[in-house]
């Protein structure tokens, strides 16, 4: 049984093969890993980028969110009248709702005196804003005037304020020029279109931006009683409301924001086209070592024509060198792609991590890169004549 088992293995000519020359082969690997490295992070930025566009959209106590058709993202949120908010609380199936101001504001450094824009929110804080539990027992904070809570995640350019108050120290500074009293921490996260985040009452939000038209809000967050059709709410009310408001469930209000980043900038375009340059460099390493392998081994293949084996078995070999080469390659790239992701989230605070779907991706690339540069090689085996090479 055992002899027949060894008469009948298989030569693993195409690892023989790579493994002739180890440095040719760890040339490859380090190219075919090198491209991998780059389209993981070229993905990742894209991919964290979208997301951390959403940071604070993913948190909202919402299953509807209204706001003006003139709004095209979180950076530029047009108001509407506040009493459309109170209309969709006619609808049966609506238990509740959120009126948000939402807006641009300038925070100083109370350290070095310098400015910088912060994401400042406004809202009745005895209404729900976000799902974490506990900002209800903070927001009580906000009922005095001048009161804010500061995101602790927030860039350090806005100053040591999440540091100092944990000291004990009594936090104050400016925002658009007036002066704010730090009350507590919230734990949100910078997102694209904002280093820094704020939280205060409606109050205080139009102490802040006096030049907010009376009656006017930026978002409107629409909670409904359990067991409601959501889509099928959102479509009543739309069809009810006047035309200057529209109507998203969570999940369409986070990707109205993504797809602005997607389609209405450059970024997107950008690093697609870097991930594709990676593919390109990918192809041209591992082409040209195939095609030197099948180049410098002419002899031995054209031996094994000449001893009946067949150009189609031959090909397989090439192409299993390909397969190889792949899977060699892509794991030292995933390994240093969790690496650098950890490195950027510890440097940016934005949300680029390792996930199954880009991990899938890019070894599928990384796959088509090696096998298709493989059947270019397979080109020169094909044209290979043992008459001609004896």
């Amino acid at each position: 049984m055992l002899q027949r088992l060894w008469q009948a293995r298989r030569i693993p000519l195409a690892w023989l093969l790579l493994s002739r020359q180890p440095l040719r082969l760890a040339v490859a690997l380090a190219g075919i890993s090198f491209a991998g490295i780059l389209m993981f992070m070229q993905l990742g930025f894209r991919d964290g980028l979208f997301d951390a566009s959403v940071t604070i959209h993913k948190l909202f106590d919402a299953d509807l969110v209204m706001m003006s058709p003139r709004t095209m993202s979180s950076i530029g949120m047009a108001g509407f009248p506040r009493r459309r908010l109170i209309q969709a609380m006619g609808d049966p199936a609506v238990q509740g709702a959120t009126p948000v101001h939402w807006n641009l504001l300038l925070w100083r450094n109370p350290v070095s005196g310098n400015t910088r824009s912060i994401l400042a929110l406004g809202f009745e804080p005895a209404d729900p804003l976000f799902l974490d539990p506990e900002l209800a027992e903070k927001a009580r904070s906000l009922t005095q005037k001048g009161r804010v809570l500061f995101d602790e995640r927030s860039r350090p350019e806005f100053g040591p304020i999440a540091e100092w108050f944990k000291q004990g120290r009594t936090v104050e500074t400016e925002v658009a020029g007036t002066r704010v009293r730090v009350s507590g921490l919230v734990t949100l996260g910078p997102s694209f279109g904002a280093d820094g985040n704020i939280l205060t009452s409606r109050e205080t939000f139009l102490q802040l931006l006096p030049g907010t038209p009376p009656g006017s809000i930026e978002l409107g967050l629409i909670r409904l009683r359990p067991g409601s059709d959501i889509e099928a709410t959102r479509q009543r009310l739309e069809s009810s409301l006047p035309s200057d408001v529209r109507l998203f469930t969570k999940a369409g209000f986070e990707e109205f924001e993504k797809t602005y980043w997607r389609t209405s900038t450059a970024i997107g375009f950008i690093f697609t086209l870097g991930a594709a340059m990676g593919f390109v460099v990918g192809c041209v390493i591992v082409y040209q070592i195939l095609y030197s392998d099948v180049s410098d081994h002419l002899p031995e293949y054209a031996t094994l024509m000449a001893m009946g084996y067949r150009l189609p078995i031959l090909l397989g070999v090439v192409a299993r060198e390909g397969l190889i080469l792949a899977v060699l390659g892509y794991l030292p790239a995933y390994a240093a792609g969790l690496g650098l992701y950890a490195l950027v989230r510890n440097g940016t605070n934005l949300p680029v991590a390792m996930n199954s779907v880009r991990a899938t991706v890019v070894f599928s690339m990384i796959l088509v890169m090696c096998l298709g540069s493989a059947a270019l090689a397979m080109r020169r085996l094909g044209d290979a004549d043992p008459a001609e090479i004896f």
